[in-house]
This record gives structure tokens, C-alpha cells and sequence, in this order.
């Protein structure tokens, strides 16, 4: 994964009930963003940030795609507890997470295991990658995006 070269197609079970392509997406920016877990305190604190932001980014004619090695009813439920706008892809196999990147060995409390590194990956219309953030702090990064994306604040 490389900025300014295509993003490698993948497909995904989404919340929306289909099978999502990435590439059916062209046309639009796409805000791909992966989190470790479901109605955990930091992914649903970025969950609803990006919820938040969710006009902004359609303004920018943006769409939001977040990804998690949870299964879709687990997604379900983040998505009616926090009433969260976007589709949900489920990637039990890591096989996006892998593709991005982002399943890495992590450690917490000395033992280590395999996770998700929070990250968001901005591709423009026509499935180029124009900007990473990997290992981000939940704390502001939604502005960030945003401000990439040409919404301000």
C-alpha cells in the first residue's frame, strides 16, 4: 500500500446487506477507517466521531467505510446503539486488515497477540490511495480527516 498508487480491490459482508466491492465505489472518495473491536471505548468514541462528521464528509462527496475483524451482528449492534450512518465491513479472516497492512502483532500488559492498528486510508475517486494515518490517537483525528478531505473544523 502506497500513497499515490491504486488501492488493491477487495470484497467484504457489509451492514448494508451486500457483499461491498471497494471499486464500486469509484466516483467517490472513500474514508476507510479500521478499528480493533466493536463497543469498545475507543472505537466507539471514533465510531461517533465520524458518525458527527458524517454530513462533512458527504459534502465532500466522501464516503465512510469502517472495518473490524467483528462478525455483522456484532456490527448491527454498534451500528443501533450509536445509530452510526455508515456500512460496517466484517473481516473475520483479516483479509483486508492484511491487505492494508494493519494486522500487526501488538502487546498490552506484556502479552503479545494479533490485532488491528487503528488506521484510516483516504482513496480518491479513482481508487488512488492519497493519504494514510496508521497507529493513530482516536483524539482529533476525525478533523484531520476532514481537513485532508477540504472540510475545515
Amino acid at each position: 500500500m502506497q500513497v499515490g498508487r491504486p488501492v488493491p480491490d477487495f470484497e467484504l459482508p457489509g451492514t448494508n446487506g451486500e457483499t461491498v466491492k471497494l471499486s464500486g465505489y469509484r466516483g467517490r472518495k472513500v474514508v476507510l477507517y479500521f478499528y480493533p473491536k466493536d463497543l469498545t471505548p475507543a472505537c466507539t468514541q471514533e465510531s461517533c466521531d465520524f458518525r458527527d462528521a458524517a454530513p462533512s464528509f458527504g459534502e465532500a462527496n466522501a464516503i465512510i467505510l469502517g472495518i473490524s475483524t467483528n462478525d455483522l451482528k456484532s456490527h448491527y449492534k454498534f451500528i443501533q446503539k450509536y445509530e452510526l450512518p455508515f456500512v460496517l465491513l466484517a473481516d473475520p479472516e483479516h483479509e483486508a486488515c492484511e491487505l492494508f497492512g494493519v494486522w500487526q502483532e501488538k502487546q498490552l500488559y506484556g502479552r503479545k497477540y494479533m490485532g488491528i492498528v487503528r488506521s484510516t486510508f483516504l482513496i480518491d475517486e479513482n481508487g488512488i490511495l492519497i493519504q494514510e494515518w496508521r497507529n493513530i490517537k482516536v483524539k482529533g483525528h476525525v478533523d484531520t480527516v476532514k481537513q485532508a478531505l477540504g472540510g475545515g473544523n
